[in-house]
């Protein structure tokens, strides 16, 4: 029986192996970077941003004016235009004044700088929920490898003291506690995958991947987030407003505003155009040349109202960065403490620990199988027992997921 299960979960081991990716997590975010489709949708931005500061450098075409005769009643000709005739032509371009175009200009490539932020700080989040998702994947799977080795030793007492109780050789309460401790195992064995599938979905969508992903990781992966590096709360906060990109989206948007309130100003600084014209008959004098010069007069519309909108939007942006401040230097002091308390704890679990639980495991095991200790002792036990190999794991994940918390706060990879 038991080498039968044992080929039936080693084909069934082979099945899953097909649907399954084994991955590293650098591996991963290479392919990330690659194929997520927000990221790819979000880039289109950065392009829309650098073709409108092409635009915006572009002058306004001149303008070309054409008069030509319809009618000559004296001659009853229609378009007499030739050398008797008349036509006449012009050309005007306009000239901005006031440093219109400048402006214009340079509100546009600041307004590219934001986009390549916004782009930058898209790519901040995502990765964050990459790493979580992909390290939340692992420690589940290591879960499951402890449950499931649990399952398959209680599944073996249950059928043994099931056909002992048929038998009447030990009562049917001892029967009903060993499968009560089965049932809890197989539930907490339940919630774990449920968890896992929603990773593994979150995964697959940021990697554009089809397939289940199997985190690659060893303990050295998991020891350098345990690291007593002595961080400086300051220096974190310099770090932080040199790399995070929403951060620094603040301050470019005080720049654009800045540039915004410049081209209002200049926009009530009139423009002026320029032409020149050649008229046949109509002027003066036959075949006529002209020079034009042309400025609207800036009497009534001063652009007062925009001026002065874009100033309280200006003042509205440095407040917002005063905010924006306040609240970094709060979520790095909380990403901080977490991760320093996720580290002391989990620098206290020593690996001695787990090797003396394992062989703890095996003799309680081994003694309760020669009927060395009682059915109580042995499920109280493994309920402890498998509390603790929980909650060792969850130590793991917490510091793990707590450093690359700080990673993010600070955009940058400290461990």
């Amino acid at each position: 029986m038991k080498k039968l299960l044992g080929i039936l979960m080693l084909l069934f081991a082979n099945q899953v192996v097909v649907a399954q990716k084994t991955i590293s997590l650098e591996d991963c975010e290479s392919q990330f970077l690659k194929n997520n489709l927000v990221l790819l949708a979000a880039h289109y931005n950065i392009d829309a941003s650098k073709a409108l500061t092409i635009q915006a450098k572009i002058w306004d075409n001149p303008s070309f004016n054409a008069d030509i005769n319809a009618y000559n009643p004296e001659n009853k000709q229609f378009f007499d235009i030739g050398a008797n005739g008349q036509k006449a032509f012009s050309i005007q371009q306009i000239i901005y004044m006031g440093g219109k175009k400048r402006n214009e200009v340079q509100l546009s490539k600041t307004n590219e700088q934001i986009a390549e932020l916004q782009f930058n700080d898209l790519l901040r989040s995502l990765k964050l929920q990459l790493r979580k998702s992909f390290y939340i994947v692992y420690f589940n799977s290591k879960n499951i490898e402890h449950i499931d080795k649990q399952i398959v030793h209680i599944q073996e007492l249950v059928n043994s003291y099931t056909i002992q109780a048929q038998k009447g050789n030990i009562a049917l309460k001892e029967l009903v506690r060993l499968q009560s401790l089965f049932l809890n195992l197989k539930n907490d064995r339940n919630d774990i995958v449920n968890s896992t599938i929603e990773e593994q979905a979150k995964l697959k969508l940021l990697l554009g991947e089809t397939e289940n992903i199997v985190p690659q990781m060893n303990e050295s992966d998991i020891n350098k987030y345990s690291k007593n590096n002595a961080f400086d709360l300051k220096s974190l906060e310099e770090l932080a407003m040199a790399n995070r990109p929403d951060y620094l989206q603040n301050q470019k948007n005080i720049e654009a505003n800045e540039w915004n309130v410049k081209l209002q100003k200049s926009l009530s600084v009139p423009d002026i155009t320029f032409g020149a014209g050649y008229d046949q008959r109509s002027g003066a004098f036959n075949n006529q040349v002209d020079a034009m010069i042309g400025i609207p007069l800036p009497l009534w519309n001063k652009n007062k109202g925009n001026i002065k909108v874009s100033e309280a939007i200006l003042d509205q942006s440095k407040t917002e960065k005063q905010n924006a401040t306040l609240q970094l230097q709060t979520e790095i002091s909380s990403s901080y403490e977490k991760w320093v308390e996720s580290a002391k704890n989990y620098n206290q679990l020593k690996p001695q620990n787990v090797a003396d639980f394992e062989t703890v495991y095996n003799g309680i095991l081994e003694n309760f199988q020669k009927r060395n200790i009682s059915l109580l002792e042995f499920t109280d036990f493994m309920e402890s027992y498998n509390q603790a190999a929980f909650q060792m794991n969850e130590l793991k994940k917490k510091v793990v997921l707590s450093g690359e918390e700080l990673n993010n706060t600070i955009n940058k990879d400290l461990f």
